[in-house]
């Protein structure tokens, strides 16, 4: 067993309609990836690529049962460095058919932040955290 720390290299989301899914992504700015296919789209997101794949065959693939809605129990985050690019993400992300589920505010742990669902409903949480800066590669820097 190795000691090396989890490193997450992929974060798939399984779509009613890959291609729909991945034009909103397109529009949100982010580049599809050579690699991508009918099937399944790629997307590098600066050393973590997301993945898009039909609901059904990535529960076909886990050998897990494909219903289930509401709540998943996560979200995903994509931290900006101020409250302004907040704003100007959730609106980017509303204008490219995404649903606002929260207006961004301030929150309780002393941040900015609101969530938007994407065209399959999974969350996305994009926040100004002032106790963990971005990195230059917008990475986010954690406190030891």
């Amino acid at each position: 067993m190795s000691d090396q720390p989890i490193h997450i290299t992929l974060v798939t989301l399984g779509v009613d309609d890959v291609q729909a899914s991945a034009a909103f992504y397109e529009k949100l700015g982010l580049k599809r990836s050579s690699a991508s296919q009918e099937e399944v789209a790629f997307f590098d997101m600066g050393g973590l690529a997301l993945g898009l794949f039909g609901r059904e065959s990535l529960a076909l693939d886990a050998g897990v049962p494909a219903g289930g809605t509401g709540f998943n129990s996560f979200s995903l985050a994509w931290n900006q460095p101020d409250e302004a690019s907040v704003d100007a993400s959730l609106d980017r992300a509303v204008k490219a058919g995404g649903k606002l589920v929260k207006a961004a505010e301030k929150v309780f742990w002393g941040g900015y932040s609101g969530y938007f669902a994407d065209l399959d409903g999974h969350l996305w949480e994009v926040a100004h955290n002032p106790f963990a800066p971005l990195r230059e590669n917008r990475s986010m820097e954690l406190p030891e």
